[in-house]
Parts: C-alpha cells; sequence; structure tokens
C-alpha cells in the first residue's frame, strides 16, 4: 500500500474524505450500531450543502439503511432509504473480531450496492489499521484506506 497523502486530527481526516467523495453523487457509509453511527455523521458533515445523496446502513441489513440528514443538532439520521450508492465508505468498526461482520458477506453486500453505478468507489475508514489488520483488503477491493491513529493523554490538573 502506498501512502499518497498524511494529516492530523479529526480536521484533517475529514478534509481527505471530502477529497476522495468530491466527484461521488451517492454515498453509503456501512458500520456497526452505536459506535460507526456517529463517524459516519461526522463525516457526512463535510457534506452538508451538497447535492450528494448521503446513507448510514447497519452492517449487513440494507433494509434498515438511512438518509443522513442536516439538522440544527448537527448530521442526524433521518428517512429510511435505497443504499446504492456510486460510493462505499466501510467503516472500521465492522471489522473487530467481536462484533462478527464477515468480509466475504460485507463484499457481496458492496457488490450490490455499487452494481448500477458507473464510476464506482470504496473507502475504508478506520483507526489503527483495524480492517487492514483484519485482512479486509485481501476481501474487498478498496480504492482508498483512510487510517488514522489516536493517541489520548489524559492529563490532571
Amino acid at each position: 500500500m502506498e501512502i499518497i497523502s498524511t494529516s492530523k486530527g479529526i480536521g484533517g481526516q475529514l478534509t481527505e474524505f471530502r477529497k476522495l467523495v468530491n466527484d461521488s453523487k451517492s454515498i453509503t457509509f456501512i458500520g456497526t450500531v452505536g459506535f460507526c453511527t456517529p463517524f459516519a455523521e461526522l463525516m457526512a458533515f463535510v457534506l452538508r450543502g451538497t447535492d450528494k445523496k448521503v446513507v448510514f446502513l447497519p452492517d449487513l441489513r440494507s433494509d434498515e439503511a438511512r438518509m443522513i440528514v442536516p439538522s440544527s443538532h448537527g448530521m442526524q439520521l433521518g428517512d429510511k432509504a435505497d443504499p446504492s450508492a456510486d460510493t462505499v465508505v466501510l467503516l472500521g468498526g465492522l471489522a473487530m473480531p467481536k462484533i462478527g461482520v464477515e468480509p466475504e458477506k460485507m463484499k457481496v453486500l458492496v457488490d450490490d450496492l455499487l452494481k448500477d453505478a458507473e464510476n464506482k468507489l470504496i473507502i475504508g475508514v478506520c483507526f489503527q489499521s483495524m480492517l487492514i489488520n483484519c485482512n479486509w483488503p485481501g476481501f474487498i477491493d478498496f480504492d482508498y484506506i483512510i487510517d488514522a491513529d489516536l493517541t489520548n493523554d489524559v492529563k490532571k490538573l
């Protein structure tokens, strides 16, 4: 894997994401309920004001896909939606072993979501190389993976 850019912090992660999806018309985030949902909403925040269709799909349950819509409280899940897209973003929580999502099944879902798209894009977004360490690139044909590393300092004052 070739590193094509490096950035710092959440702002850097969001900027890199926005660049990658600049030409996308419809974006479906796939992630775990609870853990990944806020990350999808955060990443969708940089897309507000565009005409892109943005959807969140929990795990492998495409029948539960929901729009991500702007509100007075930021981006939030809205009405049910068709998860078909030209861009699929897989969030790293899916690859955590305790979650139990099989990458082989995810590949089938991703292929189905992208089947009618002219320009297809698959992006992984994870922390501490979760998608890579769990060998998801061995099953999913990612175009890009945004791999962040979190360092936390708890300071007593």
